[in-house]
């Protein structure tokens, strides 16, 4: 079997009702890019990524070649799921036996959204729930309050329901330890990754000896295996790196007994590579965080279900997951998003507003790093052809920031 032809598909997949009008909000979410592999003896394989289409010279030196000459590969994950896909296809058997020995029939799951205020985070909690989650990630961010955000959520969850905090790599251990042990008072807090700049590994392990809040890296500095030794973190993030490098990273951290999570983001061909990536890793007992829930429309026959927290692995041939091509064709003649004219106002716990181009850099425009400011609250407001509008939109944009109490 040689690859004869590989595919990229830009979509546009529609995202969730609820966020719909939240186009500034939700920017960038509906860009995916399909991978169509064909081959000579007549088989397709396919693979989904948020990302845009790379360039066509990155994939050219696969034509000719055999699939399998790309096991374990670190290519692009969309890329990677169309060979897994095309190889279970051939072999006629799911992709995780291509991937290693079988240990676990379904995986952990996690509902996800961009930064909300309180509110949407209440509201996006209260529909994971519905929707079967019993996780949910989000990253925090400046702009608004993580008490408040927990607070908030705290207020419709079931119990043992978990959020998993990311907080974007960009604290200083004297600014984060506060923060983290105000959040030890919340047993819905489960997870908190990458707290501190990822470069600080000295703070990385202190934090750890004194919160008991379990602690995620994402993107480890020295590989992944120096961390283990230095002690950084409960718990280790794969998938984004690439198979080849999760798989090695994912059986070294089953072998120290330390738990592994998965991130691969896009549609339900996404999802289904992490899962059958996360049935073959020993300790692959976290949640996998997949985007999936942040569309209306995909481009598969069927959607992977969620079940009391959990997701089955696929069993089909390759992915296990068929491709509608009306829906293909449907998604990728969609229009990307248009974001409107908008103004960003941060709300200052002393009454004051700071007018934003967009989204406040509050760490730049205050001097303070995230999660210092308790009370914050960020709002954007969209052109509705009001003078007032146009009277802030053209002051932002010729100033720049400014603050009116």
């Amino acid at each position: 079997m040689k690859i004869t032809d590989i595919e990229l598909i830009p979509i546009y997949p529609r995202i969730a009702a609820r966020n719909a009008e939240q186009k500034a909000r939700f920017s960038g979410i509906n860009h995916r890019t399909v991978f169509k592999i064909h081959t000579d003896n007549g088989l397709v394989g396919y693979g989904d990524y948020r990302c845009s289409p790379p360039d066509r010279s990155s994939v050219e030196p696969l034509i000719g070649r055999s699939p399998f000459d790309f096991i374990n590969n670190n290519l692009n994950p969309g890329l990677c799921g169309a060979l897994y896909d095309v190889m279970g296809k051939h072999l006629e058997v799911p992709a995780y036996k291509l991937m290693g020995q079988k240990v676990r029939d379904a995986v952990s799951v996690a509902a996800w959204t961009r930064p909300a205020s309180p509110e949407d985070f209440r509201e996006e909690i209260r529909r994971a729930m519905n929707q079967g989650y019993t996780t949910f990630k989000m990253h925090t961010c400046a702009y608004y309050d993580v008490m408040e955000q927990t607070r908030a959520a705290e207020e419709v969850a079931s119990e043992g329901f978990k959020i998993h905090y990311d907080f974007n790599s960009n604290r200083s251990l004297a600014a984060v330890l506060p923060v983290v042990r105000e959040l030890e008072k919340h047993p819905i807090v489960g997870y908190i990754e990458d707290p501190i700049v990822r470069s600080d590994i000295d703070s990385w392990r202190r934090l750890r000896e004194q919160t008991r809040i379990p602690i995620i890296m994402h993107v480890p500095q020295l590989g992944g295996v120096q961390e283990i030794i230095h002690g950084l973190a409960d718990a280790y993030m794969v998938g984004e790196s690439g198979l080849g490098d999760s798989l090695a990273r994912g059986f070294a951290y089953g072998k120290a007994n330390i738990q592994t999570i998965i991130q691969l983001t896009g549609g339900t061909l996404t999802k289904a590579l992490a899962m059958h990536l996360a049935a073959v890793l020993p300790t692959a007992t976290g949640h996998s965080i997949n985007l999936d829930d942040q569309y209306e429309e995909d481009i598969t026959t069927e959607r992977i279900p969620v079940i009391e927290g959990f997701s089955p692995v696929p069993e089909g041939p390759g992915l296990g997951i068929e491709v509608d091509e009306d829906a293909l064709a449907r998604v990728a003649a969609n229009e990307p998003t248009v974001i409107p004219r908008h103004v960003g106002i941060l709300h200052l716990p002393g009454g004051s507003k700071l007018y934003t181009p967009s989204f406040a850099s509050v760490t730049r425009l205050t001097g303070c790093e995230e999660g210092a400011i308790r009370g914050l609250k960020q709002e954007l407001l969209d052109d509705d052809g009001s003078p007032e509008f146009e009277r802030l939109y053209e002051r932002v944009r010729q100033e720049g920031s400014f603050i009116e109490s």
